[in-house]
């Protein structure tokens, strides 16, 4: 399997802009798409996936699955249905996911997965692997570039790659989110 990519990075600077940033990343998907959400309780992949839903047209809230796994949001427009999985309490590789039966669902939904970073790749060999970060010196007194610590808390690095042959050829947008 291909462990190589295109990258894209962007600096996220509230909810919103997270939100935002799913909203721009869903056109880029299609059915049989496999999304890996990797970082820190809090960091944004449920409000990164919450714009992803929104701007694929799927029904129901999209909130966090940590405690039924995995939710299924169908499309409200005829595009490919919302697979959304936390596999934070899931301990095994793929062999205890595939309870879940992802595979099945994969070819005609678009599957993200939190917190399935060495979980789930097996799945596809074409996925978009998000990565979400504290931003450098979100830590430090009085905040990044000089904005106010509360600020500073929401402030995340984003680094987006696409794994596999799928993406090699599409490559990824520029996702400057203002």
């Amino acid at each position: 399997m291909s462990t190589t990519g295109v990258t894209a990075r962007v600096t996220v600077k509230s909810p919103d802009q997270m939100q935002e940033l799913g909203r721009r990343l869903a056109p880029l998907l299609h059915p049989g798409d496999l999304v890996l959400l990797t970082g820190e309780l809090g960091a944004g992949k449920t409000t990164l996936t919450r714009g992803l839903g929104e701007a694929l047209g799927v029904r129901g809230a999209v909130t966090s699955p940590t405690f039924v796994i995995a939710r299924v949001h169908p499309s409200l427009t005829g595009g490919p249905a919302l697979v959304h999985v936390d596999a934070y309490r899931l301990g095994g590789g793929l062999d205890e996911m595939e309870d879940l039966d992802l595979d099945v669902s994969l070819p005609e939904s678009v599957v993200v997965v939190e917190w399935g970073d060495g979980k789930v790749e097996e799945l596809s060999e074409d996925r978009l692997h998000v990565v979400i970060g504290r931003a450098v010196g979100a830590d430090a007194p009085g905040g990044l570039d000089g904005h106010p610590e509360e600020d500073a808390d929401d402030v995340r690095e984003v680094t987006v790659t696409g794994i596999g042959a799928r993406w090699a050829e599409a490559g990824l947008p520029e996702l400057e989110i203002c």
